[in-house]
């Protein structure tokens, strides 16, 4: 596999000791034979496929661009209990400021890669099956709302993405790929821990002839911890509990030789508070998906692809007196969401013209509708106070893209692909109240804007062991209704919308080396130099807002964003594997007009250094156990690069052992030696998450193996 993942000695002593003490784990044995099941071996890199790169199923060695797979076998045995905690194991990944899911508000789960995140709002799209899953309002991912137990594989893209995926896809693609249904399958997790954390998790999948059906459910609750430093902390901070519950049913369907059909919906609650009594967040989602792929022998495969979604967000936000005895509420904000939208994609037959040429083709479009509707407290009134505000909006985007894989030889590999898109902002809206009576109201100029997207990238192999990758490429971001629309505030620092805001543009190329070497040995190197303009990003103003907001979106200039990303992977022997990843990222703003005092600046909120080292030991009729190391230097919560932040060096830790028939028992550690270091500095510090531990059990059976079948056309590794 491509990616990161060695660990202390130290950290996997301690982690074969943990595995000894759980009980019942002296004497493994099965059903039936009396040793534990054997663990199938990952698949060798060359053989495993992979789809996001091109949209096109593809052998992994093959594929033009930087492709990183974190395969079922690794989500089996993360230390993890969040999906967006696993996918920041990878260097090049990252979510907005450093706290996971479980305990960071909603809004601040976006997705960046390779460095791009002046703020919360997604520069990354998130896909599953190969559909939308960013938040249709303000492109941030909740990512509690997709349970592991479905999830097959994680791909990462982490390059510019648009010329095949459009605006959300400006610096990259993270692709989720469901569990192929066979049957019948019952899988279970069940796991207690510290900090009051609960997680229960099950699946169920069968299939009759040609038709297959799965459902996963998953309920998560936790404690939270305090997350203000106690040197800063009053009478009103507490813990941060969060729960949340998730589920997802599929149904697929050969309807002929030739047509494959399916359909899912999910729902996702999730209720978090921030540390103090007013503090508090929610999210209600339910959605939908459809598809429909036929396959002919002459004119090659179309897919169609509908999906939607509701949602409901709503938060309170407080204000605190400066030595944080007393708060009272200073806000209430409901934003309900919904959007819409629909593919296309045609992938022709092999065409023989000076080598072999995949043409493929796609349209797609999308509706999102979103509205905030607030509720102030001011600390005084007068009559010009403002109490409350409605904000409103609606985008339609579509595009249009042609792709050519041309292979001239085994040995070489071009990829052309070039995408127009175009977007509409529009119904825009602004009604305020103020307390003496007065009710002012804006009404926002339609605006439309377009954009080309090219990108050329080659694969060369001149030796078996040796591939050579490179790549140019042009990608996008339109802005998002929440960031044109709705203001937030976190901690005590208030940040404006701005209507007025344009889209970020990239320029970028990658270009890199992989080697195989004896013994299972895979090393990678690859640099990219990005050019970002107009990024979207929390400018500290001059002179404070009428309101007290001392922030507003705007688009910055330019920042270059260049580095360089390595990685190894060390398959020693069927037991042991061994992973490291280093990414250094250089993040500068270069241009800022009518803020000369950014540039040279470090964009905010994202590290220089990021590394990953891990190892694995698996022998279930023994032990297994994973023990990684993640390593991130100092990074800044503001433009300005006042409010810094140090870097740390985390261990975590999983282990299992088989204990009867299809049963293991295992325990997982993150911050193993409860490291202490801040994750964000936004009026107050707040902290990482402490060390945190669970045990449990967990079933993996298929009630039938010799019967079980994969489903039709589900992608190999």
């Amino acid at each position: 596999m491509t990616g990161p993942r060695v660990p202390s000695r130290l950290s996997l002593s301690y982690g074969i000791g943990l595995a000894l003490l759980l009980p019942g784990v002296a004497i493994a044995q099965d059903v039936e034979g009396g040793t534990a099941p054997a663990t199938e071996p990952e698949p060798p890199t060359e053989t495993r496929t992979v789809v996001t790169a091109t949209r096109l199923p593809r052998p992994l060695r093959d594929v033009p661009a930087t492709t990183v797979v974190i395969p079922r076998e690794e989500l089996e045995r993360s230390p993890t209990l969040t999906q967006d905690a696993l996918v920041r194991t990878l260097p090049s990944v990252a979510t907005f400021r450093r706290t996971p899911s479980l305990v960071a508000d909603p809004t601040a789960q976006g997705l960046n890669l390779r460095g791009l995140a002046p703020s919360g709002v997604a520069r990354g799209l998130v896909l599953l099956d190969g559909l939308p899953f960013n938040d249709p309002y303000g492109g941030w991912v909740f990512w509690r709302a997709l349970p592991r137990l479905g999830l097959d594989r994680i791909e990462v893209v982490p390059t510019g993405g648009s010329a095949l995926y459009g605006s959300a896809a400006l610096g990259g693609v993270v692709q989720l790929f469901s569990r192929p249904i066979t049957g019948p399958v019952l899988d279970a997790d069940v796991s207690v821990g510290n900090l009051g954390t609960g997680f229960v998790a099950a699946r169920v999948a069968d299939r009759w002839g040609r038709v297959g059906a799965s459902l996963e459910v998953e309920g998560l609750t936790s404690d939270g911890y305090r997350i203000v430093p106690e040197n800063q902390r009053g009478r009103v901070d507490g813990d941060t509990p969060s729960r949340h519950v998730s589920a997802q049913a599929r149904v697929e369907a050969e309807a002929t030789d030739h047509l494959s059909l399916s359909a899912r919906a999910g729902v996702f609650r999730e209720t978090q508070n921030g540390g103090t009594r007013y503090t508090v967040a929610s999210v209600d989602l339910a959605w939908f998906a459809a598809s429909a792929r036929l396959r002919t022998d002459t004119v090659g495969a179309f897919e169609l692809g509908l999906h939607g979604r509701v949602q409901h967000f709503a938060q309170d936000r407080a204000r605190l007196t400066p030595d944080r005895n007393f708060e009272v509420r200073s806000a209430l904000q409901d934003v309900p969401a919904n959007d819409q939208g629909g593919s296309l994609v045609w992938t022709g037959p092999d065409l023989t013209l000076g080598g072999t040429h995949v043409l493929a083709a796609g349209v797609d479009v999308r509706r999102s509708n979103g509205r905030a509707d607030e509720l102030l407290f001011p600390g005084a009134y007068t009559p010009t106070t403002l109490y409350a505000r409605t904000t409103r909006g609606t985008q339609v985007s579509g595009g249009v893209f042609v792709q050519d894989l041309y292979t001239v030889s085994p040995a070489l590999e071009f990829a052309g692909t070039l995408r127009w898109d175009t977007w509409r902002n529009f119904d825009g809206h602004q009604l305020e109240s103020l307390a003496g009576g007065a009710t002012p109201s804006t009404d926002f100029e339609p605006r439309t804007a377009r954009q080309l997207s090219p990108r050329l990238a080659a694969r060369v192999r001149p030796l078996d062991w040796l591939t050579l990758r490179a790549s140019a490429y042009r990608a996008f971001r339109a802005p998002t209704l929440n960031e044109l629309y709705r203001p937030f505030q976190v901690g005590t620092v208030l940040t404006a919308a701005n209507p007025d805001l344009g889209a970020e543009r990239l320029w970028g190329t990658e270009a890199g080396v992989e080697a195989t070497g004896p013994r299972g040995l895979t090393g990678r190197v690859t640099g990219f130099w990005n050019v970002l303009d107009a990024p979207i990003t929390n400018v500290t103003l001059a002179t404070p807002l009428p309101d007290g907001t001392t922030r507003q979106r705007q688009n910055l200039g330019r920042a270059r964003v260049r580095g360089v990303e390595l990685g190894a992977d060390w398959r020693l022997s069927r037991q042991w594997l061994a992973l490291a990843a280093y990414t250094f990222v250089d993040p500068v703003v270069t241009r800022a007009p009518g803020q000369p005092d950014l540039v040279g600046r470090q964009l905010p909120q994202d590290p220089r250094h990021r590394g990953f080292l891990a190892v694995t030991f698996d022998a279930p009729s023994i032990v297994s156990v994973t023990a990684q190391l993640r390593v991130f230097g100092p990074q800044y919560e503001d433009d300005l690069n006042t409010r810094g932040m140090g870097g740390a060096a985390v261990v975590d830790l999983f282990v299992s052992r088989h204990l009867f028939w299809k049963v293991d028992a295992f325990g997982a550690v993150e911050n193993l030696f409860d490291r202490q270091y801040l994750a964000g500095r936004a009026g107050v510090d707040t902290l990482a998450p402490p060390f945190q531990a669970r045990v449990g059990l967990r079933l993996r059976d298929v009630f039938s193996e010799s019967s079980a079948r994969a489903a039709p056309g589900a992608p190999g590794r």
